[in-house]
């Protein structure tokens, strides 16, 4: 098979597209004809940042991706050739990503995929869509009547955020930098877009929401004294990115402001909440609440491209193509 791989770390220039063989799956995987690979930060930033080589020889990048299940590993039920399903943490602890024509990943990693969804919506779906449900709850239940405020509304995780909250019946806020990205936000049905550098947006905030309730939060360090001025006890501050440089956490105004802050990272996420998370992140699919971002398209040969547009914040969501 066709497949992107690297050997070494660094920047993009060490991503090659070579002809490897294509693997089979062993007990409890399924392999997967890869139809369409998202690209996140988390791809880049694992192949510049991690300190150590592929242990196996080369890494196949790229944790997201869409396909057909082509075969079927001894044990594992609830799949035939041919499903449509959507890939989930494809590239944690696996040298088969899914930028290449096939991945094989433990079954639990391909969701079966809704009729109504596109490929790339499917592609979509693995860590934008499943950390904002994670950082909702993963219950939409619980969300019925909440506030809450979405920072980066126009991003993957934020847009996601936005559909899953207005799904759950809360009330949703987000904030944006320019009016390209409110449009997006807009779009996907946030009540309140407000530009977080205008010096008014806590006030803009706190006029429609006295108070809110949970707050998914892209960048701490950035955005800490919009998110304290427009909470009160109890406020849940939901953490999924890291920044440039490590913010100090201002232990005392936290306390003060009585509001609690809990950390996301799905790699490491207890089995039962990130189980929920895909659940609801399932469900809503099926029910088509869930819309794709506009797309990057580029073909397997222009991977490196690919790495570099996310590096480089583009704006909606960018795949990479095997086929």
């Amino acid at each position: 098979m066709r497949a992107a791989l690297y050997r070494t770390m660094g920047p993009s220039e060490v991503l090659a597209v070579e002809e490897i063989e294509t693997p089979e799956p062993g007990p409890g995987e399924v392999r997967v004809r890869i139809s369409c690979s998202g690209v996140n930060p988390i791809d880049w930033k694992r192949r510049s940042d991690t300190p150590v080589p592929p242990s196996d020889g080369f890494q196949v990048p790229n944790f997201d991706g869409s396909g057909v299940v082509d075969a079927i590993g001894s044990g594992v039920t609830g799949y035939r050739p041919g499903d449509r399903v959507w890939l989930y943490l494809a590239a944690a602890d696996n040298r088969y990503g899914t930028a290449a024509e096939y991945s094989v990943v433990p079954a639990e990693r391909a969701v079966l995929l809704a009729d109504n969804a596109s490929d790339e919506l499917g592609a979509s779906l693995g860590a934008p869509a499943l950390t904002a449900a994670y950082c909702l709850g993963g219950n939409p239940d619980a969300l019925s009547g909440a506030s809450v405020l979405v920072a980066g509304g126009a991003g993957a995780v934020g847009h996601f955020a936005i559909e899953l909250a207005k799904q759950a019946g809360a009330q949703v806020v987000t904030t944006v930098s320019s009016e390209e990205k409110a449009a997006l936000a807009r779009a996907a049905g946030a009540d309140l877009v407000v530009d977080y550098r205008d010096a008014r947006a806590a006030a803009e905030v706190r006029s429609f929401a006295p108070s809110i309730d949970r707050i998914v939060e892209v960048a701490l360090g950035a955005n800490l004294d919009l998110d304290l001025a427009v909470s009160s006890p109890g406020t849940l501050i939901v953490v999924y990115s890291t920044e440039e440089s490590e913010p100090a956490i201002p232990t005392i105004r936290l306390m003060i402001a009585n509001v609690i802050v809990e950390y996301v990272l799905l790699y490491t996420a207890p089995k039962p909440k990130l189980a929920a998370a895909v659940a609801w992140t399932s469900a809503a699919v099926k029910a088509g609440a869930l819309s794709e971002l506009p797309a990057h398209r580029f073909s397997l040969d222009e991977v490196a491209a690919a790495h570099d547009a996310v590096e480089q914040h583009a704006v909606g969501k960018v795949f990479v193509m095997p086929g």
